[in-house]
């Protein structure tokens, strides 16, 4: 399964689970919550926002940014292997293309020598999915702390309520947008890859659909995502010596 078939299958249960789920008609979440989802993943996030919020003037857009800022760095090691991973994609860029001309009449084949350089750089194609997969959970969790509690779903924070749609789509529309800024510059490696070209344009999209649909407080937690991993990969690649080349050939 190539990595853009996994990523597409992840936002499509993502959106399945979304949609599915009802969390109104579950109880409020609260300290008393009972259960290894509500206890340990549904409440703490919800305290997380609250308390945050209460130490920043009770405003609970910033209190998502805290709670966005906490989790992101406690993802920071897979964000970082991801990065080194896209880095090593970009390493034998000139390699793949060559199998691709070699066997562009026999595409098993030329999946077959593009698996065995893999193993033979020691490259995981599939690690670059690893954090979405992280965090699939914590958008869903997310979500229910969000609609389970009242202080937070009630709560208005420049145009928004959160606990609402974005009536004007204009946080659904940023969402999108830093969607793509965060796919181009981690998919540097892979500019020679059509398919992975074609998934930079269909995320944006995807999640242009999740967000019009959803609170829109967890678009705003997807919003400061983005903005965190697009300084995080910018520092990360500040180094001149490890910049990703547009030709995928080596820097010096």
């Amino acid at each position: 399964m190539s990595r853009r078939t996994l990523s597409i299958l992840m936002l499509t249960m993502l959106v399945l689970v979304l949609s599915g789920c009802n969390p109104q008609a579950a109880a409020p979440i609260g300290p008393d919550a009972t259960g290894i989802w509500d206890k340990y993943f549904v409440y703490p996030l919800s305290w997380l926002i609250k308390e945050s919020a209460l130490l920043l003037g009770n405003n609970y857009g910033l209190g998502i940014l805290v709670a966005t800022i906490i989790i992101r760095i406690i993802v920071l090691p897979l964000m970082v292997k991801q990065i080194k991973s896209s880095k090593k994609m970009q390493e034998i860029q000139p390699e793949m293309q060559k199998i691709r001309e070699k066997y562009k009449n026999d595409p098993q084949k030329a999946q077959a020598e593009t698996m065995a350089m893999f193993q033979k750089s020691g490259v995981n194609p599939l690690a670059g999915c690893l954090p979405m997969l992280v965090q699939m959970p914590i958008l869903i969790a997310f979500y229910h702390a969000i609609i389970r509690t009242s202080e937070i779903n009630s709560q208005t924070f420049m145009w928004l309520t959160l606990g609402q749609k974005d009536p004007y789509y204009i946080l659904p529309i940023i969402a999108a947008i830093t969607t793509y800024l965060q796919s181009k510059m981690m998919g540097q490696a892979n500019q020679g890859n059509p398919q992975m070209q074609m998934m930079i344009i269909m995320m944006p999209l995807m999640i242009l659909a999740i967000a019009v649909t959803l609170p829109s407080a967890l678009s705003l937690y997807w919003v400061y995502g983005n903005l965190f991993t697009i300084v995080q990969t910018y520092f990360l690649y500040r180094d001149k010596g490890k910049m990703p080349t547009p030709k995928g050939g080596a820097s010096k």
